[in-house]
């Protein structure tokens, strides 16, 4: 089976990163033990995406279902964010209940651009089919606001060039963008046009028209 696109390049840049941290602190609990396995681990990765994708996007998403995405949502309901991730609202398709999900921060003007690590099987991509009404938590000042957006999935875009672009000199986007290619299978970008707001957070009136617009356009 043919690699994801960068994976080999994230997965490389990783295991040089685990060693450099451990030339840099060798005395450091366990020693020499934790890069190994931290080498072994980054390797075991490559072989299982060769080998099946389904079967790692269904450790991914476990692993980020019940450890990963509740502990980012603990701290960044209590405004810690150390990893400079923000928060994805999505309608779920079935329950239409608010979705939220820990996303990279690719705040850009009035865009906010997501790389998807697995595609179409991703639930909120899918939540995004169904409805593209969301909210984004950006971080304003020394406050986090939710602000209301369109979202567009975008697969004819190159993701690997878009991410690029995303991380620019950010070292926190550069960190979450070389996981994003380690845990990914088919990364895929979204688009999300933010909406003006009003102070209690709710879209300005005159942008409705043109969400209701591009909504009636995206089901056509």
């Amino acid at each position: 089976m043919v690699m994801p696109r960068g994976l080999v390049m994230a997965t490389a840049a990783a295991v040089v990163l685990v060693w450099a941290l451990f030339a840099l602190n060798t005395r450091a609990w366990p020693g020499i033990t934790a890069p190994i396995i931290q080498s072994m681990l980054l390797l075991a990765n490559l072989a299982l995406t060769a080998r099946s994708r389904r079967t790692k996007v269904l450790i991914v998403r476990m692993l980020q279902r019940w450890m990963i995405n509740p502990l980012v949502r603990l701290l960044l309901s209590v405004g810690i964010n150390p990893l400079g991730l923000a928060m994805l609202e999505t309608r779920g398709r079935v329950s239409g209940q608010p979705r939220r999900t820990p996303v990279g921060n690719g705040h850009m003007g009035t865009t906010f651009w997501i790389i998807a690590e697995h595609g179409t099987r991703a639930g909120y991509i899918r939540n995004i089919q169904h409805d593209p009404r969301v909210r984004v938590r950006l971080r304003t000042g020394w406050q986090y606001r939710w602000v209301p957006g369109l979202a567009q999935i975008m697969p004819d875009d190159d993701a690997l060039a878009r991410q690029r672009r995303i991380v620019g000199w950010h070292p926190l986007r550069a960190f979450n963008a070389l996981f994003v290619r380690i845990l990914g299978t088919d990364l895929l970008t979204v688009r999300v046009q933010l909406l003006p707001t009003l102070p209690d957070g709710h879209p300005a009136a005159n942008s409705a028209p043109r969400l209701d617009a591009d909504i009636m356009g995206s089901r056509s």
